[in-house]
């Protein structure tokens, strides 16, 4: 249908307002046609035109904005729910910088990785650090074809039709861009909009939001694109992920570049060489953050030069070549009403402080994290004095309350005047306050100093340690399974009907087994859940009956298996059934399998003994053995360069690198799909002794290791530094 010729100020309302209608329908044709099934029936200048037809009229008749209009860009019918996307380069979080000491030691540990004198040749961007929700969003031969949420950092949640709502984001990249384009960039709703939104709830008698960062991510989770739509969400785009090439070789140029295919990009983001420099900006813009009409928590700096950048590499879990330096926490004043304590899945009391409500940054705060029995003393973990000897903390103090970002709430200090003539002392619990067990606090056999954590010693006895042991394996880093969140462990935990209860990890994969033998409880019957959700709940269970080997062994809860350790460890062994059974042969504390364990990069001996530990209690390794009858741990196939001729060989660093730093030469070998180790053992298949070489030179030599020089090195793998 043709646009009509009539000029816009001549058109009554009725006209006006049926032709609303007719370019709603139209644009919305085309809309299908091209992204759903690539094949435009128009030109792109007749849609543009259509698109400002309808714009035009709006203007005039705002009274006739449809739902459906082309002008807030709904793309589709809203979605039943959000499908997964994996990440073509993963989305990693960043270091953080506290102070300017922190600044000027990330920048000399860029100088000193690179092995050159801090003479600041080397540029850094700094730019403001947006509180908005992270995104990947991606273009195939300049059309936008998908659109992800960080999620875990691999896998995020497809919220493509709901990022076409965000007029600031192009559909389509001009001429001349890659074919493949990955903008990474940052969701945010303006204070502004925020405000007159929270304005718009008070006044329909709703309750209002938190924050605006909290509120942008709600909004682009709507399962219909139209609420997303009328939320009025922006973005910036600072980075990028795939890129079938890279038109740019400066972080700046990439950005620059990001601007001229039309995307927003920061106005405050500079390119500095001086870390004073760095520094100065930081405060500017620490100056300007409460006139801004976005939130920043922060700025964040990056090694300007690409190459640079490529050779730094990553940790784990983020670069080495940027951080993240945050402003300081905010603080505000309450009461101490009462002191709980929260038993973890590890066994860890947990003092909470319950606040009277307070807000702090933005937020209202009712609770604050105590952290353990020598914080409310006013010691820190190393035994010093983090508050004056009389400031320990008492029900009824009057408090300064800190926040900074997301990070829980805590007490710093107490206002002495106020204290009331009755506050006495907190004393810590010596038993468990749900299962009456011991709560002791261990100590180090080394040190000889108590662990800083009371915990209790009831293990799976505990209630509070199995529930939240099955929380935790449910999580979003470990199972992630959908619809089984914090509320349904509880209540099938709770539950003592044979046909429902859930109390270790396989009882979730039988449940469906036992629901369909059952003759009385029928969960489909049980307000909350229903016959689709409960299917859906099943479905969403038999998924994760396969799953990633990092993420299985992440989901057991071991003490001190975070997620990097986790990965670590599932790289080092490959499958499930080798790292059991090096965890069980390590339990003398010696011999080869102890001492693999100890030498894989990132597992120290805290963390050794802790896994050893745990696959010595037969209460554990039941479970596991129950589990694995149910679900099937993937094995991980280490990153290897199958070119490479160090690939998948355990390789060792000893001695002065005098034209690679020791952080460059461990980044480039494992790009190279070389596992690195800290020591020789007769498992290590190649020693790179620089001079002043010792035990280790003399140890491969015992071993009769092959040894080669820096040199060597680099002519073995065919690249330097």
């Amino acid at each position: 249908m043709s646009v009509t010729a009539k000029p816009v100020e001549d058109l009554t309302e009725a006209e006006a307002e049926a032709e609303l209608a007719r370019l709603a329908a139209e644009v919305a044709h085309h809309d299908e046609r091209y992204h759903g099934h690539d094949e435009p029936e128009i030109s792109d200048a007749a849609y543009d035109a259509l698109k400002r037809r309808n714009d035009a009229i709006e203007k005039l008749f705002p009274q006739f904005i449809r739902a459906d209009s082309p002008s807030i860009r709904v793309g589709a019918a809203p979605l039943p729910t959000f499908a997964s996307i994996t990440h073509s380069r993963p989305m990693l979080s960043l270091d953080n910088a506290f102070s300017d000491e922190d600044v000027r030691d990330f920048v000399g540990s860029v100088y000193r990785f690179l092995g050159q004198l801090p003479d600041g040749s080397i540029a850094f961007t700094a730019e403001p650090k947006i509180d908005g929700l992270s995104m990947s969003i991606r273009y195939e031969r300049g059309r936008l074809v998908n659109a992800a949420t960080r999620g875990d950092g691999t896998t995020g949640e497809n919220v493509t039709e709901n990022i076409k709502t965000i007029q600031e984001i192009p559909n389509r990249l001009p001429a001349g861009a890659p074919d493949v384009v990955e903008v990474r960039g940052e969701v945010y709703m303006r204070k502004s909009d925020f405000l007159a939104l929270n304005a718009q709830m008070e006044a329909e008698g709703k309750q209002t939001y938190v924050n605006p960062r909290n509120t942008a991510a709600g909004s682009l989770r709507q399962l219909d694109a139209k609420v997303t739509a009328s939320r009025n969400l922006k973005f910036f785009a600072y980075a990028w992920g795939e890129m079938s090439e890279m038109p740019a070789d400066t972080q700046m140029g990439m950005v620059e570049k990001f601007r001229e295919w039309g995307f927003p990009v920061n106005p405050l983001m500079k390119r500095l060489n001086a870390v004073e420099d760095i520094i100065a900006h930081y405060n500017e813009i620490g100056l300007q953050r409460p006139d801004l009409d976005y939130e920043i928590d922060g700025v964040v700096y990056k090694v300007d030069r690409l190459d640079l950048q490529e050779r730094l590499g990553f940790r784990s879990r983020s670069p080495r070549w940027a951080t993240a330096h945050k402003f300081p926490a905010e603080q505000a004043f309450t009461h101490v009403e009462k002191i709980d304590i929260q038993v973890g899945r590890t066994g860890a009391l947990t003092p909470v402080a319950r606040l009277t409500p307070v807000t702090v940054g933005g937020v209202v705060v009712t609770n604050a994290t105590l952290h353990n029995e020598d914080y409310i003393r006013g010691i820190g973990n190393s035994g010093e004095r983090i508050r004056e000897e009389e400031h320990d903390i008492r029900i009824g103090d009057t408090v300064i309350v800190q926040r900074a970002g997301d990070v829980i709430p805590q007490v710093l200090d107490v206002i002495m005047e106020k204290r009331p003539a009755d506050a006495v002392p907190y004393e810590f619990p010596k038993k468990c306050p749900i299962c009456g067990s011991h709560a002791v606090r261990e100590k180090n056999e080394k040190t000889g100093k108590l662990d800083s954590v009371t915990r209790c010693t009831g293990g799976f006895v505990c209630r509070a340690q199995a529930v939240e042991h099955l929380k935790h394996f449910v999580s979003r880093a470990a199972y992630d399974i959908e619809g089984l969140g914090a509320k349904q462990i509880d209540f099938f935990f709770e539950s003592e009907d044979e046909a429902l209860k859930v109390r270790t990890a396989p009882d979730i994969f039988t449940l469906k087994q036992r629901q369909e033998t059952s003759q009385l409880t029928k969960l489909e019957n049980i307000d909350g859940f229903g016959k689709v959700s409960v299917k859906k709940l099943f479905d969403a269970i038999d998924e994760r009956r396969s799953i990633a080997l990092n993420r299985f062994i992440y989901a057991l809860g071991i003490r001190h298996i975070g997620e990097t350790n986790a990965k670590l460890l599932a790289r080092a062994y490959g499958t499930y059934e080798a790292f059991e059974a090096a965890m069980k042969q390590a339990a003398a504390l010696s011999g080869d399998a102890w001492e693999d364990l100890n030498n894989i990069e990132g597992i120290g001996e805290v963390v050794a003994r802790a896994l050893v530990e745990f696959f010595k209690e037969p209460r554990n390794v039941e479970v596991i053995d129950r589990l694995l009858k149910e679900v099937t741990p993937q094995a991980m196939e280490a990153p290897v360069a199958s070119s490479s001729p160090v690939a998948g060989k355990t390789v060792v660093f000893t001695g002065s690198l005098e034209k690679m730093s020791r952080d460059e030469a461990k980044a480039m070998a494992e790009r190279l799909g070389a596992k690195v180790s800290g020591s020789v053992s007769k498992k290590t298949d190649l020693v790179v002794a620089g001079p002043g070489a010792g035990s280790k030179l003399k140890q491969a030599t015992e071993f009769g290791i092959e040894v080669i020089d820096e040199d060597g090195w680099f002519e073995r793998v065919g690249q330097r530094p």
